[in-house]
């Protein structure tokens, strides 16, 4: 299958997508349900300002711990601060930082892992042995690492959660760049005089991008759950701002007393990683076209 576009007219393209994204999304419906349930998270945190009943870092302590109630739906923490609003607001965080650590990791790794693959020789060589060190450390471990580095805050947390998933997403681009390099239609504008640049940008890159986008779902449960453990350790969003990590670890310290504050955002994290998780299982068994076939 080669990049050169057909003839057809740019709307008819974009019709034929949006018709077979609609058949996708009517046909499977775990992918469906993962899209949707994120997409509705996603509105809910943008909407955080009107649809949160509390400020979420507003303090009472005269409601310190309390029980869900029909004036804290989902209790209160030890501050006072309601849990439902600070869920809500929190939803933003976990995303921006899901996002973010993805996006780093994918404008590092997919350039690293294509001229890896394309150029091949002592740059492969040397490319492979840095992903390979890499890979050799604890992926919590190397983040920590790169957050002291970096200095304490999410965004730094999770820029330096996306320097570790960077290495996995170069290995596999290199990995597919392997094959697509050797098609007839590399060869082809290669003896058309094309520059390295254009063929990577126009025929190696579309054909190798399949698996990146698969993986980048899986990779975004990975950072939510990343962001979740470094806000557990004091090294991601800082108090007294709300992220579900960060609830997470203020229920913890009174587990005790009130088990049930550690509920919320434990099946926050829970569900949207499901559903990421499921949306690319969905993805992979669309785009494969072994999986098709059976």
């Amino acid at each position: 299958m080669t990049s050169v576009s057909l003839t057809a007219p740019p709307h008819q393209h974009r019709r034929r997508r949006m018709r077979r994204f609609l058949r996708w999304f009517v046909s499977d419906l775990r992918g469906a349900i993962s899209l949707t349930f994120l997409l509705i998270l996603l509105v809910i945190s943008l909407l955080a300002p009107w649809i949160a009943p509390y400020d979420p870092v507003a303090q009472d302590i005269d409601a310190a711990l309390a029980p869900m109630s029909a004036q804290h739906w989902l209790g209160a923490d030890d501050l006072g601060r309601d849990t439902l609003s600070r869920l809500i607001y929190g939803g933003m965080a976990s995303l921006y930082a899901s996002f973010l650590a993805v996006a780093i990791a994918v404008l590092i790794g997919v350039p690293v892992g294509i001229l890896a693959g394309y150029l091949g020789g002592w740059v492969d060589t040397m490319i492979s042995r840095v992903i390979d060190s890499f890979l050799s450390f604890p992926a919590i471990v190397l983040a920590i690492a790169v957050t002291g580095a970096l200095g304490i805050g999410l965004t730094n947390g999770m820029i330096s959660v996306g320097i570790v998933f960077a290495p996995q997403l170069a290995r596999l681009v290199r990995a597919r760049t392997l094959v697509v390099r050797q098609e007839l239609y590399v060869d082809a504008a290669r003896c058309f005089g094309g520059s390295t640049a254009r063929i990577l940008w126009r025929h190696v890159l579309p054909n190798a991008i399949q698996p990146v986008i698969v993986q980048v779902t899986l990779l975004l449960a990975a950072a939510l759950l990343a962001e979740a453990s470094l806000s557990f350790l004091g090294l991601g969003i800082q108090p007294p701002d709300p992220s579900w990590g960060a609830m997470l670890a203020r229920a913890y310290q009174n587990m005790e007393i009130a088990p049930e504050q550690m509920y919320p955002p434990g099946l926050a994290i829970l569900f949207t990683a499901l559903a990421y998780n499921t949306l690319g299982e969905s993805l992979r068994a669309s785009l494969d076209p072994t999986m098709k076939r059976n």
